[in-house]
């Protein structure tokens, strides 16, 4: 009787959860060899019995930067892949969804040959990117801060202009201001209010300082923080989440991946554009759209090529595609940049390849008599 030999595990699936993670392993011909739920404790000493290279694949969420460099650092090939790209190989589709298909899911996406993969962050990626996360909730709990006092005081028939300068420099003599209806207990609570929205003054203040310094130590970012329109949170975040620009073939792919390209549906050899994607990380478009915005709103103070487009541009289709079309043009100036590790030139004037021509027939010679 032939001995019945165990193929050896090829490629693993895995299903992250808060405290059990489920896995999916096949061989190299694609069969099933475990499926199983593993507790997180015990996940790492799992993989450590996997064959050197073997494949594993997580999707790309909470947690999964972290496993992915704790398994490379064992010698496995860890993959991250976007949760949009995985659910299309669910097999129980929408209605089955579950720990164990999805990670027989990721299991099977991380086979095809054309998948896409995340680029894993590294410790100091993500330590910068947690700055600029609690900095933008920090704008968001100011605002949130600002309407609360706003809609207060309009309760007593104060109302004045949408401006947070305007209700700072007013709020202190309207607090001190005995013609009003204002109770005690009402000045006392818009004080305290009104304390908060300046110690969260301060801890945006030191937010920007934290980033400054990020881009003072950091040569890809200071080149980047140089492109007009991008400036030192916009160069800090991009830099940090983007580590190595060069893993996108030209900048018309990094601006898609930014999602700054518009929609198509086209069929029948008709081209139809619409909106654009928004795909990628919503955080990174915004800074190139509001840094866009700041450009195309001074490009009438300079005079470089990009600013004269950009005239010519507002006038043609509007302020508002303007500035889409601006951050798209700053997300492909921003490839160049990093990848060619050169400075930024407002002056630079690309030139594009000439057509390859035919070679021109030869001319006979004259005859001689």
């Amino acid at each position: 009787m032939a001995e019945i030999t165990r193929a050896p595990m090829a490629r693993v699936g895995v299903d992250l959860a808060k405290n059990v993670i489920q896995v999916h392993g096949v061989d190299a011909g694609g069969r099933k060899l475990v499926s199983k739920a593993i507790r997180r404790d015990a996940f790492l000493a799992w993989c450590a019995q996997l064959p050197s290279g073997c494949v594993v694949a997580m999707e790309a969420c909470s947690g999964a930067h972290h496993w992915a460099r704790q398994l490379r650092a064992m010698g496995l090939d860890a993959r991250l892949i976007p949760a949009h790209f995985v659910s299309p190989y669910r097999l129980e589709g929408r209605s089955g969804k579950n720990d164990m298909t999805d990670a027989a899911a990721v299991c099977e996406a991380a086979s095809r040959p054309n998948m896409r993969f995340v680029p894993i962050k590294t410790a100091e990626q993500q330590g910068v990117m947690t700055l600029h996360r609690v900095r933008e909730g920090l704008k968001e709990e100011r605002t949130a801060c600002i309407n609360r006092i706003r809609g207060l005081l309009a309760e007593f028939d104060l109302v004045f202009a949408k401006s947070p300068k305007v209700l700072r420099a007013v709020l202190v003599d309207v607090l001190e201001d005995a013609g009003n209806e204002l109770t005690g207990l009402a000045r006392l609570v818009l004080q305290r209010a009104f304390e908060h929205w300046r110690e969260l003054d301060e801890h945006l203040r030191w937010c920007d300082q934290q980033i400054g310094a990020h881009v003072r130590a950091s040569a890809p970012a200071r080149r980047a923080a140089k492109i007009t329109g991008i400036g030192e949170i916009g160069a800090s975040a991009l830099t940090a989440s983007v580590a190595d620009f060069s893993q996108f073939k030209s900048g018309a792919q990094f601006g898609a991946w930014v999602g700054l390209v518009p929609r198509q549906n086209s069929s029948g050899g008709k081209t139809r554009l619409g909106r654009i994607t928004k795909r990628g990380d919503d955080y990174l478009r915004t800074l190139l759209i509001q840094g866009a915005k700041s450009a195309v709103m001074s490009a009438a103070k300079r005079d470089d090529p990009t600013s004269r487009w950009l005239q010519a541009l507002v006038e043609r289709v509007g302020w508002q595609k303007a500035c889409v079309a601006m951050a798209n043009k700053n997300a492909r100036i921003l490839w160049a940049v990093m990848t060619r590790e050169a400075g930024f030139d407002p002056s630079h004037v690309s030139e594009k390849p000439l057509a390859k021509c035919a070679k021109p027939p030869a001319v006979p010679e004259p005859c001689q008599a």
